[in-house]
């Protein structure tokens, strides 16, 4: 997951559009946007999984949101998706959260989050590439007892 700083204009104007069908949400402010992974094909993939509503899940690392300080993620919390150039695709709200280690992940996560063939096999080779790639800069190494946030999400509007 790779927050976006700065919005593109379809993130405020989605935001705009969901609130005025949607005048009771209890968020006002635009949520954060982000593209799910660490390239524009995957990015780009993901979010048309998201918008397909085939990927449901996404799997953080704790180690990603401690070294960037981040806040964890929780159930009721409301994100708009975007490509990898920002763009505006849905917005999600968190229905459930789990801190799983890595090798007690479940073939029926893997295939909630929808990436792939939807397989274990496919989950743990991608994401081990993954958290890899996102820690060797810091010198730190993955480990297959870390632990992963596994965010449960809906998609609840769509571009």
């Amino acid at each position: 997951m790779e927050t976006i700083k700065k919005n593109h204009k379809s993130v405020d104007v989605l935001w705009r559009k969901f609130l005025i069908e949607n005048p009771n949400n209890r968020t006002k402010g635009t949520p954060l946007s982000f593209y799910f992974c660490d390239n524009k094909k995957d990015a780009n993939e993901c979010a048309e999984l998201v918008v397909k509503g085939i990927k449901q899940a996404t799997a953080t690392s704790l180690w990603w949101y401690k070294k960037n300080n981040e806040q964890l993620p929780k159930v009721g919390d409301q994100y708009i998706v975007t490509d990898w150039n920002g763009n505006a695709k849905a917005i999600i709200k968190t229905t459930k959260i789990e801190q799983v280690p890595y090798n007690k992940i479940t073939p029926e996560f893997a295939k909630i989050e929808g990436e792939g063939d939807k397989s274990l096999d496919y989950w743990k080779r991608v994401h081990e590439a993954y958290y890899k790639r996102e820690m060797e800069p810091h010198g730190d190494k993955f480990d297959e007892n870390m632990i992963i946030v596994c965010e449960y999400f809906k998609t609840i509007y769509l571009k």
